[in-house]
């Protein structure tokens, strides 16, 4: 029984620490995504403009 739970231990703490840091690099990445979509919407108004 004491094996399992530090089994569990041993795993489960990378797995929070991953899920963790998924949810940060997240909002990063929408952020990221919405700041290309405004750089792609700008140059194709630049372009268009002359």
């Amino acid at each position: 029984m004491e094996e399992i739970l530090q089994g569990v231990a041993n795993v489960g703490f990378p797995i929070a620490v991953a899920a963790y840091l998924l949810v940060r690099i997240e909002n990063k990445l929408d952020d990221l995504s919405l700041s290309i979509h405004q750089l792609a919407r700008v140059v194709s108004e630049k372009e268009a403009g002359g």
